[in-house]
């Protein structure tokens, strides 16, 4: 697949810096203000825009987390029905795909998006340090105030910005397939309460098939950091088997922010 235009500042060096020098896992993009003069963008350079084997979409670029770490392999290809999607294929590896955003979470609460797991990483595990990973993961970065975080992630995000100029997010949330965690529950990264991850599939009864999703994530945010979120600042997804050394295939359909639910909210 040829390479888009590197994303900055949000999908940036400082999450290789992390990885590398401070643990830190997960694409978390890089914090930054919106442009007073730019518009909202609200909307998500779909996948299925682009052609098969072509280039990613206009705005989504491919990631390397460090150097020291193998790629996930990404490239567009057809699903069965035609439409483009992305497959991803990690061997021992970890990278991601992200796109940069400026997207008001309480105007557009609700996430939505598709994807197929063939087979699951037999050993993966988000709640242990040395087996966290994930055949799928969608990841969106908030903005906020930085003045609320502990001094233990203050100093994490400090050592990150003198280290490359840049500081981390204020707050990462993921959406994961699970082993065997409940759906619904929440995660919290073993590396920084400022990651939370939330289970939305779990177990393999439903490898295979595409699967449609739909989270209110203001919603989903405020229950795992308890507070209402900032701007959305970019939006992500990642396949990684770097700490349990396995491989999996992985295929992502298009993501969106709406304002409103496409399915009817039960009572």
């Amino acid at each position: 697949m040829a390479r888009s235009m590197t994303i900055r500042p949000t999908w940036c060096r400082t999450l290789a810096v992390l990885i590398s020098a401070l643990g830190t896992l997960g694409i978390v993009g890089c914090a930054v203000a919106p442009n007073a003069n730019d518009a909202p963008r609200t909307s998500v350079t779909p996948f299925s825009t682009a052609k098969a084997e072509g280039p990613l979409p206009p705005g989504w670029g491919l990631k390397q987390l460090s150097r020291f770490k193998r790629d996930t392999a990404y490239r567009l290809v057809a699903d069965p029905t035609g439409v483009t999607v992305v497959e991803a294929r990690a061997e021992q590896s970890a990278s991601g795909v992200g796109k940069r955003l400026n997207v008001d979470p309480n105007a557009m609460p609700w996430i939505q998006w598709r994807w197929n797991v063939p087979t699951l990483i037999a050993s993966a595990d988000n709640t242990r340090r040395h087996a966290e990973d994930s055949p799928v993961r969608v990841i969106v970065t908030f903005d906020g105030d930085a003045n609320k975080l502990d001094f233990e992630d203050r100093a994490v995000s400090a050592r990150a910005k003198a280290l490359t100029g840049e500081a981390l997010p204020y707050a990462t949330l993921m959406y994961i397939w699970e082993n065997k965690a409940p759906i619904d529950e929440i995660i919290e990264s073993v590396h920084t309460t400022r990651v939370k991850m939330i289970v939305v599939e779990s177990g393999a009864a439903r490898n295979g098939r595409w699967l449609d999703y739909e989270r209110n994530i203001a919603r989903d945010f405020e229950r795992a950091f308890g507070e209402k979120p900032g701007r959305i600042l970019s939006l992500g997804i990642m396949t990684d088997t770097d700490n349990t050394g396995e491989r999996a295939v992985a295929y992502y359909g298009d993501i969106h922010f709406s304002p409103k639910p496409l399915k009817k909210e039960p009572k």
